[in-house]
């Protein structure tokens, strides 16, 4: 098996890494200029040699000086390396490839973006180049490029040894080529793919280990196993006779908004986008039910963190004051901390300013006879175990606001379904859950549109719009209609 071919269920991250370590490696080769210059003269004040050309002094004034003369050198450079780079197929499964032969590979192109470099300062006939500089600017360049992959490289595992970042898997086969796809995964943790159990219909498997994965149900079992585990794909790799056994579990993930891969395109879906792609020589059709691309996700998580941190930052004295005020005006934590759900079912702790009494869950049973709400959601007005500085600060959202630290910590978006409770999530009809195939936000389309005025059913089929649509313009819209809400106060109880 072929282990440098790329994983289609990573080629898009992959490709979006790859245009990240293009403009890291311009960066690095940007700042290899100066640190040869400094080395070069360390070099010649040393050993004694002659100054090199445009050489005023030591110091940054005096390579700025230098830099002014060889301006075509420092722009030219980069280009022909990243060129050269893109040609050795440099940026292209570089995590899936050993880090030796990352180095040889990275080698072999450094020495022919140096004779392309070469050839530069002959055809611009920079007689006055210092031979010295050059080699110490090849030399320091190959370095520091070999460290910043593997700082790199090291980053990736430490996030996804740490669960950032990582898929979950449901393999569904465990005959040959099953398990040489479970063996390419475990191969390789710097994908970041975590293979959550196996699925068999064979008689007598149920129970079984294959390659230290236990079979932990038939293919009937698929909807069922997705709702109790966090699975974010489902991946069957099995014999061309079992295809018409799949079709039901392949339209049950994709109503559960789980995206799967199979071997062929057979079924009629509705929802979930097709794209061929290619997982170490298996050929698979994946069928996505939330459809971005990483660039643009990596945008909305930089938009969460600099909105969420400028929030917390900018709001500080108002988030100090309010802590103050529920503790003097009442008995029980600032904060109140609550299990919610996230994408595909995962479990994180919400955090909120405490705006009800420390018995509230306790009271809740009591009072669902005037729940205002239908489907599994309770909301009540007046809610009698509601604080007197609980009804200022749910009236203006402000105890929504320690879920931007949720959002620091990568378990909620600013823009998304709100996240639900175990208890709802587990009264949802199939359809419903799609809802939970994109990250929970503070805000989303529900938010802006009346809240408590909407009814179950529309809220989810707003979640379900939202996802079916998304779009980082979208999310701005949210945004500034959020702002316009949280002034007025519309549809909050």
């Amino acid at each position: 098996m072929n282990f440098d071919e790329v994983s289609g269920m990573v080629s898009e991250k992959e490709r979006f890494l790859g245009n990240v370590m293009r403009v890291a490696d311009v960066l690095t080769l940007l700042l290899t200029f100066p640190l040869a210059y400094f080395v070069d003269e360390f070099i010649r004040t040393v050993a004694e040699l002659n100054v090199k050309a445009y050489a005023v002094s030591p110091t940054f004034s005096g390579f700025l000086y230098f830099a002014s003369n060889y301006w075509m050198m420092i722009i030219g450079f980069p280009i022909i390396w990243a060129g050269i780079f893109s040609l050795y197929g440099i940026y292209r499964n570089y995590r899936t490839r050993s880090f030796r032969k990352y180095t040889w590979l990275l080698f072999v192109s450094t020495v022919w973006a140096t004779i392309a470099s070469g050839s530069l300062i002959f055809i611009l006939k920079l007689e006055l180049a210092s031979r010295l500089y050059f080699s110490v600017f090849v030399i320091l360049a190959f370095a520091l490029l070999l460290l910043e992959r593997k700082l790199l490289l090291l980053f990736l595992d430490r996030i996804h040894s740490r669960g950032y970042n990582r898929e979950n898997l449901l393999i569904v086969g465990t005959g040959k080529r099953a398990r040489d796809f479970i063996r390419a995964i475990k191969l390789h943790s710097n994908w970041g793919l975590h293979i959550v159990g196996l699925i068999d219909d064979e008689h007598g498997m149920y129970g079984k280990e294959v390659d230290g994965y236990r079979v932990i149900g038939r293919i009937q079992d698929i909807p069922f196993i997705v709702k109790r585990l966090v699975i974010d794909r489902v991946i069957f790799v099995v014999p061309r006779l079992w295809l018409h056994r799949i079709e039901e579990a392949i339209l049950s993930c994709e109503e559960l908004g789980i995206s799967t891969s199979i071997a062929l395109d057979l079924f009629n879906l509705h929802i979930a986008r097709t794209r061929q792609t290619d997982f170490n020589g298996f050929p698979l059709l994946e069928f996505e039910t939330f459809h971005a691309k990483e660039w643009q996700l990596f945008i909305k998580r930089i938009m969460d963190l600099t909105i969420s941190a400028s929030t917390l930052i900018i709001f500080s004295p108002l988030l100090l004051l309010v802590a103050v005020l529920i503790k003097a005006t009442s008995r029980g934590p600032v904060l109140f901390k609550q299990t919610r759900i996230g994408l595909n079912g995962r479990k994180f702790t919400l955090y909120k300013f405490r705006s009800m009494v420390v018995d509230a869950e306790a009271r809740k049973m009591e009072l669902m006879h005037r729940n205002e709400m239908d489907g599994p959601v309770f909301k009540i007005k007046r809610d009698p175990r509601i604080t007197s500085i609980g009804y200022i600060i749910r009236k203006t959202s402000i105890d929504e606001l320690p879920q931007f630290i949720n959002v620091l910590m990568g378990d909620m978006s600013v823009v998304g379904p709100r996240p639900p409770l175990v208890g709802e999530v587990e009264a949802y009809k199939v359809w419903q859950r799609r809802r939970l195939s994109l990250k929970p936000g503070i805000t989303c389309i529900w938010q802006v549109s009346g809240r408590n005025k909407i009814g179950f059913d529309k809220w989810m089929k707003m979640d379900l719009e939202y996802i079916d649509n998304w779009s980082l313009w979208l999310d701005i819209k949210i945004l500034f209609k959020t702002m316009f809400v949280v002034v007025t106060g519309y549809g909050a109880e």
